[in-house]
């Protein structure tokens, strides 16, 4: 009888590679319901046999299974969920058939709250990077978001007076991340919402900016 693959992958056994290396296409394979053996290494917390099957096998590291989950969604430690995501590039932004996100459903099931604080850590960084492009991306005129008006910046320090800055608050910052996390975001109607929050936050600013100006005798 022909060796289990998923079974070994459970138990790392030593005859898995060698069974791998003897047929790679089995790498990539899945069961009837999609699981593979990337999540099954990732549940098992099997780091080496994780690393070969990404890096040796080139089997992608979000394959899905039948619920739309990656091995992200099964993993039960933190080691597990950082070589995934930082060694092996995993998307953590990913979202499963029930529309949550693998940080939503470790968090909501409440087994491993340490992984879930984690994930959260790490989409709070990409959070903050994407921010930081969007914004970059703005003033240089980059591929991207719109160029706004001739004279109009975002900046985080005072700017000079012959030019008009948004300084960036915590309030346009947070609805700057929520519009660039939606999946609209670069299509027309989400450039544009972009460029209505912009201009909302240059005309606020402006009026602020007035009404605290001293009056000239």
């Amino acid at each position: 009888m022909a060796a289990n693959p998923f079974l070994l992958a459970a138990d790392n056994s030593p005859a898995l590679l060698p069974l791998l290396r003897e047929n790679p296409a089995l790498a990539s394979e899945q069961d009837n319901h999609g699981y593979s053996l990337v999540h099954a290494a990732a549940s098992y917390n099997h780091l080496d046999l994780l690393r070969a099957l990404i890096r040796e096998f080139n089997v992608d590291v979000n394959l899905r299974d039948e619920d739309e989950e990656t091995a992200l969604f099964v993993v039960e430690t933190v080691d597990a969920a950082r070589v995934l995501v930082e060694e092996l590039g995993a998307d953590i932004a990913i979202i499963g058939s029930d529309g949550y996100t693998a940080r939503q459903k470790i968090a909501g099931e409440d087994d491993f709250p340490e992984v879930a604080e984690y994930l959260q850590s790490k989409e709070a960084t990409s959070d903050n990077t994407q921010v930081h492009n969007l914004t970059n991306g703005i003033n240089g005129h980059t591929d991207g978001p719109p160029p706004l008006p001739e004279g109009i910046h975002i900046t985080s320090t005072v700017a000079p007076a012959e030019e008009e800055h948004i300084e960036v608050d915590s309030e346009l910052r947070r609805r700057i991340e929520q519009l660039a996390g939606r999946d609209d975001f670069n299509s027309e109607s989400g450039q544009a919402e972009l460029r209505r929050l912009i201009q909302d936050a240059v005309a606020d600013q402006s009026w602020a900016s007035r009404n605290v100006r001293p009056r000239q005798d």
